[in-house]
């Protein structure tokens, strides 16, 4: 409920604080008192559109405060912890308006948007009068105002459980559909790279060990020459070994002659001849160590170089060669794969779907019995309300090719005002006073199922009198059993159901240096005083007095 209102500096209110509480509070005076600026103070604290013309003259901003009373698990406390803000005690709504345009809006001292502000002062606030453009003139609430009458949230939020399953699903597939579009995009390529990687096999480290074996079969390559050469002279025709080898033989005889001269001469060509063999050993073994086959110099450089083009190709080196190759064989294996998880995701999608058909259609079937009942239930108010004429109808509209997270079903409040006119729209087709009573019978029928907790009606009583004034006040009596009501109202009818009644009226301040709006609770006889001047108008009369006595005390 709406607990208290302060409001500082707005328009012809300088100063006002104001208690409230449940039941049926009605606000009466006379005609350009400020009862309208006081529901426009209200609007602006619940988020609703600034103006600068609403800050009283000569100050530099206005102020309104709205303390709100809620339920612990009321929609608009959990709107406050999504977003992050204390929801403990009572919910105070703060709105500033300078003089230049500007506005500030808080809620329990927390800065927020405007926009958030009036996402929780409509779900705690709902302000009807003759030309109102809110509430349940808007189409936008008629589905939810429906399934509240009918009790099928459970039903409701079972489509929209469906509905978020079905999306997701449907997501799901879209994303592995993409995924299996590129891998198709791709395959080609995959193939004919895994083809021709597979083929040349590329081993981690094996482009250096083909690098250093090329490079000992170059200096191999380029040292055979010198090898042939000393091989030549060692070994060759002119090699020194058989000359040295005769010479010493020829000196040796001489030695087993007697002659000891020669024996060192012969000493030394024995140890040459001794070196020249090792050399020729050392010779025969190198030969050995450096015998290749000249193809395979050849087989190792294009080895070598195809492993370096492929690295190339694939802008890497040599040694990641087999990660490539693993690369686009898992992107092979991913393609089969995906087709296999895009054919699952699809079937899950389909079961969603199917979840979701049944879903709906069962909530638009209660919905057809509920749209009958909400429209029976309404008309039954309307002939004490100066509409007996009149109908009200539930246009409802389901069609299957239209999911959404509210099911099938589009659903709007309809009226004909008399027999052979057409049926429209609420707005369109009421008049203001119409509208009015229209929306009082909704809101009787929809109190305890789908209302906000604070309900305030604007003149709604206008042009009307006698037994449909009293009718209305009865209903907006039976409203404030449920919810907490607030009526500006001009039908003393009206006024003499409220528990309370609050006199709204301008004072001189300062010997007529400005003028300001004060709202005065009244007492027992203030509140006789004010009915009297409701029904005689000017002048009140004793009778006036009297038929105000007797008035508040048949409502009492």
């Amino acid at each position: 409920m709406l607990n208290a209102l302060s409001v500082r500096n707005i328009v012809l209110i300088d100063q006002l604080d104001l208690a409230l509480d449940a039941g049926m509070t009605v606000l009466t005076g006379e005609t350009g008192a400020g009862k309208s600026i006081l529901l426009d103070a209200l609007a602006l604290a619940l988020g609703g559109r600034g103006d600068a013309s609403l800050v009283r003259k000569g100050a530099e901003s206005g102020q309104v405060v709205a303390v709100l009373q809620l339920a612990a698990d009321h929609p608009a406390r959990a709107a406050l912890r999504e977003n992050e803000i204390p929801d403990d005690d009572d919910i105070i709504l703060r709105r500033v308006q300078y003089a230049d345009g500007r506005t500030r809006a808080f809620v329990t001292d927390q800065p927020v948007s405007a926009s958030l502000l009036q996402k929780i002062g409509s779900q705690v606030v709902e302000i009807h009068g003759q030309h109102d453009d809110r509430a349940l003139v808007d189409v936008a609430t008629h589905r939810a105002a429906l399934d509240a009458f009918g009790g099928f949230e459970a039903e409701a939020d079972a489509v929209r459980a469906a509905w978020g399953a079905l999306t997701d699903a449907e997501e799901a597939v879209a994303a592995q559909e993409a995924l299996v579009a590129e891998a198709l995009a791709r395959e080609d390529y995959a193939r004919h790279t895994v083809e021709e990687l597979s083929k040349l096999a590329p081993v981690t480290g094996e482009e250096e060990e083909l690098a250093e074996r090329r490079q000992h079969l170059m200096q191999i390559e380029k040292s055979a020459t010198d090898v042939n050469e000393t091989d030549e002279i060692l070994n060759g025709p002119s090699a020194p070994g058989p000359t040295l080898s005769s010479l010493m033989r020829r000196l040796a005889r001489k030695i087993d002659g007697g002659s000891t001269l020669f024996q060192p001469l012969v000493d030394e060509l024995d140890a040459t001849l001794i070196a020249l063999d090792r050399a020729s050993d050392a010779l025969e073994t190198l030969k050995r160590e450096m015998a290749y086959d000249p193809s395979e110099l050849e087989r190792v450089e294009e080895r070598l170089f195809a492993l370096r083009a492929a690295a190339r190709k694939h802008q890497v080196l040599c040694d990641d060669l087999p990660e490539v190759l693993a690369r686009y064989q898992g992107e092979i294996e991913t393609l089969q794969s995906g087709e296999a998880r895009l054919a699952a995701l699809e079937a899950e999608a389909g079961r969603a779907r199917g979840a979701y058909i049944e879903a709906a259609r069962r909530l638009s079937t209660s919905r057809v019995a509920a749209a009958s009942a909400l429209s029976k239930a309404v008309e039954k108010e309307l002939p004490d309300l100066k509409l007996g004429a009149a109908k009200f109808i539930v246009d409802h509209e389901a069609d299957e090719t239209r999911v959404s997270a509210n099911g099938f079903d589009q659903i709007a409040f309809h009226v004909q005002t008399n027999p052979g006119t057409a049926a429209g729209p609420l707005l369109k087709v009421a008049s203001g006073g119409e509208l009015s009573r229209f929306l009082l019978a909704l809101k009787v029928v929809l109190a305890d199922r789908a209302s906000a907790p604070v309900l305030i009606f604007d003149e709604i009583d206008t042009g009307v009198g006698g037994a449909v004034a009293d009718a209305i006040g009865r209903r907006l009596g039976r409203l404030a059993d449920k919810v907490q009501v607030l009526s500006v109202t001009h039908a003393p009818q009206v006024a003499a159901r409220a528990q309370r009644h609050l006199l709204i009226e301008k004072q001189a301040v300062e010997e007529g240096a400005f003028v300001r709006t004060h709202v005065k609770p009244l007492n027992e006889g203030e509140r006789r005083e004010e009915v009297a001047r409701m029904l005689a108008g000017a002048t009140i009369t004793e009778e006036a007095r009297a038929a105000a006595s007797k008035l508040l005390s048949e409502v009492g």
